[in-house]
């Protein structure tokens, strides 16, 4: 790994430099190998960063943590993921706590162009784990990723059911990838690396501690354009990660449940309080959402053009067509990270495969049919 990617991993390792204050001190040094070049007394002049912090950044542990986890994601078979990074889930890049690093292990695009949320109470009950498969069945026309976060309950049932009805799935971990938690997922999570992913932002060894969680919510209400509470009590991880999604600006929908039930409490306060959308089937969540059989054929004839493009292409083209709306190139370069020049680049590629059309003011729209 070169050695910009080994300082920003390094920065990660630093007590006291959260996920924002690592961007802004990137952003404000230039990269993260002149954070460490930086004077200490020059360093306590940034915002945020004290006497403490700037002597962490400078007596060298840091750096060589970073490389010892380099080579573990390497012997692991783990994807390192920086925020700077064009592979760096779009929708997750959008909000402004986002991970500064996230640990990958699987092979699904995390940038697929449908992502749903499933979420809900440990203590599922038959109910609800009949609405997660009527639901997962329903999202399987739409080719949607499912994002959930391996917990007992509603979580595991959720990946399960995409499993076995061919979806990928995507597991927010409060651990390290090497910690699987609960053990009891173990082979549901082996399965998932091979049909969607395992995601984190805690370094190898990190230990399920409750802190984690509420973090860890907040990537998946991140990943996903949707997030569905099928059932959750009155307090609960579900009701924090729907709180995270409505601040986000995603689509939340509820699935209601009897008034005498407890694990319906939470699900029905969502809705009566209209913070989410009542879901009782999946033609809810394509009628909020948007979804028609059209969309299904463009996603469709989306994936044929895929397979013939370029990574870079393939990244803006998604983008695009996932929007459907006209972007400026300033917001193409936000949403992608790629500088002008290259994104000219690209958009010009495109443009001759009759897949984007190029609009007066440096306004791009893309070509739903051929």
């Amino acid at each position: 790994m070169d050695p910009e990617r080994i300082c920003f991993l390094a920065l990660h390792f630093i007590p006291g430099i959260g996920d924002i204050l690592l961007k802004q001190l990137v952003s404000y040094c230039g990269s993260a190998q002149e954070v460490f070049r930086q004077p200490k007394h020059k360093l306590i002049r940034i915002p945020g960063i004290g006497q403490v912090t700037a002597d962490a950044i400078h007596n060298g542990r840091p750096l060589h943590l970073a490389e010892q986890e380099v080579h573990r994601a390497e012997k692991e078979n783990v994807q390192l993921i920086f925020c700077t990074d064009t592979a760096y889930p779009h929708r997750l890049k959008a909000i402004e706590d986002a991970p500064a690093v996230l640990y990958v292990k699987g092979n699904t695009n995390l940038n697929a162009l449908r992502a749903v949320g499933v979420v809900g109470t440990r203590n599922a009950t038959s109910y609800g784990k009949g609405c997660v498969e009527e639901l997962i069945k329903g999202l399987v026309n739409y080719q949607a990723l499912i994002i959930s976060g391996l917990a007992y309950g509603i979580d595991v049932h959720a990946h399960r059911e995409a499993l076995r009805l061919g979806l990928s799935t995507v597991a927010v971990l409060g651990s390290g990838l090497d910690v699987i938690y609960p053990a009891r997922h173990y082979e549901t999570a082996q399965k998932m690396t091979n049909q969607g992913a395992l995601i984190t932002e805690n370094p190898f060894g990190s230990q399920p501690d409750a802190h984690n969680f509420p973090q860890r919510n907040r990537i998946i209400a991140g990943l996903c354009d949707a997030l569905i509470v099928v059932e959750a009590g009155e307090k609960g991880g579900a009701l924090i990660t729907a709180e995270l999604a409505n601040g986000y600006n995603r689509d939340v929908f509820a699935v209601p449940g009897n008034i005498h039930s407890t694990y319906s409490i939470g699900c029905n306060r969502l809705i009566k309080t209209h913070k989410a959308n009542l879901l009782t089937c999946v033609n809810d969540l394509e009628y909020i959402m948007g979804w028609s059989q059209e969309q299904v054929n463009a996603a469709a004839q989306l994936s044929l053009d895929l397979g013939k493009l370029s990574e870079d292409e393939r990244r803006v083209l998604t983008i695009m067509r996932e929007k459907k709306r006209q972007l400026s190139i300033d917001e193409l370069g936000y949403m992608t990270g790629y500088p002008p020049t290259t994104l000219s680049s690209i958009l010009l590629g495109l443009e001759f495969k009759n897949l984007v059309k190029a609009l007066p003011g440096k306004i791009f729209t893309a070509q739903f049919s051929r």
